[in-house]
């Protein structure tokens, strides 16, 4: 179960989430769900289409149980495999 404490440990796939605040003053405000990502990218579905968004320079906030969850770029620059511990 996915929890504000471990967060950086799951897999974020799936996960609907916003960008509340970033060194690219156009990116705020975007949201969407994450349909893949890489160890630097998230590919969002938006309601315009997909968009390939850097993970770092940008706060990702996410709702777990009805709680936003606000997580730094920078400490997600993983592929998800490496956030769980699990070799690939």
């Amino acid at each position: 179960m996915i929890t504000s404490q471990n967060i950086f440990y799951h897999e974020l796939i799936g996960l609907d989430t916003s960008i509340v605040q970033s060194s690219n003053n156009q990116l705020v405000g975007l949201s969407g769900k994450i349909l893949d990502e890489t160890k630097s990218m998230f590919f969002i579905q938006t309601v315009t289409g997909v968009k390939m968004i850097p993970k770092n320079y940008s706060t990702w906030q996410f709702h777990i149980d009805g709680m936003p969850v606000s997580v730094n770029g920078n400490t997600i620059m993983k592929r998800s495999y490496e956030r769980m511990g699990v070799k690939a």
